[in-house]
């Protein structure tokens, strides 16, 4: 009896002490360090930092356990991004995801050494962040939001086959822009259009740039642009009041006024960007020669808003209905 209670004693013994390796273990686990530097509050931004987030926790990176997200938004000022990138990298973040383009010029500018990942950014060689989109050759990668500029000049054609005039509206100050705008003038010239440019440099433009449209344009073009897509309540109350359609970059500045588009799901990007993060923080995958990544043409999604059409007077065609998501 008295070697069956030491038996029992002794594997009571191991069984503590393995469990207190175990406790051990579980404090000696390095919570990652997760930095997001998002330039600015709007639908399509927000959609794809949901998308990262959920995308890690998909794959066993939860907020709270084995990672930190360090979340901040710099309001729309560059200034801001700088300050905030300055101090992510100051408290040495294992991997930075910086969310459009201003943001993740700031990051860029700051360190060489942590990984950077983007999104919401259009062509980042073209931006200057990288050498080449196909291999950036130093710490920076990440997922374009290439516009289907194309195929959403065409939607325009096929919602309004008349048109001749069409303004893009946009902002000076982003270089996404810029490139968008080149696309924009091959795809108008090829459907026939003549393409009219409505830029500003702030936000507080839009409403005087809108209204001096009217009457001049058969419809307004807005493409991924940060400022103009957070400055969308204002042009869709001018537009709208002017019976002028806008045919949107995303769905985001649809569902806050526009017409309709055709475009990728920023939330789907956001999870793609995911995966690239897991395979730099847990595989050690190379980020210089990581090339960045675009969303499949087949995964491109129609949107409508059906309530700015019947206040503007527009049919969309039931073919663009019958597969759009349509906001009212």
């Amino acid at each position: 009896m008295k070697k069956f209670i030491t038996l029992l004693l002794v594997i009571v013994m191991v069984l503590g002490l393995a469990a207190c390796g175990g406790d051990k273990d579980k404090k000696d686990e390095k919570v990652l360090k997760i930095g997001v530097i998002q330039l600015v509050k709007h639908d399509a931004l927000d959609r794809a930092y949901e998308g990262f987030v959920d995308g890690l926790k998909e794959q066993g990176y939860i907020d709270g356990e084995n990672i930190e997200i360090d979340y901040q938004v710099a309001a729309g000022e560059q200034a801001n991004c700088l300050t905030i990138a300055e101090s992510m990298v100051n408290d040495d973040k294992d991997l930075i995801f910086a969310i459009a383009t201003p943001a993740a010029q700031a990051v860029a500018s700051k360190t060489e050494d942590i990984p950077i990942l983007v999104s919401a950014v259009t062509d980042p060689a073209g931006s200057g962040l990288i050498a080449s989109n196909e291999e950036p050759g130093r710490n920076l990668s990440g997922t374009s939001d290439l516009t289907p500029v194309a195929e959403q000049i065409e939607l325009l054609k096929q919602i309004l086959p008349d048109a001749k005039k069409v303004a893009i509206l946009y902002c000076t100050t982003e270089s996404n822009s810029e490139i968008q705008l080149r696309l924009a003038k091959e795809a108008a010239k090829a459907n026939n259009i003549e393409l009219i440019e409505a830029s500003v440099s702030a936000s507080n433009e839009i409403q005087q740039m809108v209204a001096s449209l009217d009457g001049k344009v058969d419809a307004i073009y807005v493409p991924t642009d940060n400022t103009i897509a957070a400055g969308m309540e204002t042009v869709s109350m001018v537009a709208t009041q002017a019976k002028i359609p806008v045919i949107c970059g995303e769905s985001g500045p649809v569902k806050a006024g526009g017409l309709a588009t055709i475009a990728l799901d920023y939330y789907d990007l956001g999870v793609m960007t995911s995966k690239q993060a897991v395979r730099i923080l847990k595989d050690g995958e190379d980020i210089s020669k990581m090339p960045i990544e675009y969303m499949p043409k087949e995964t491109l999604k129609y949107s409508v808003n059906s309530a700015i059409a019947d206040a503007i007077g527009i049919t969309i065609p039931q073919e663009i209905l019958d597969k759009a998501t349509v906001y009212k």
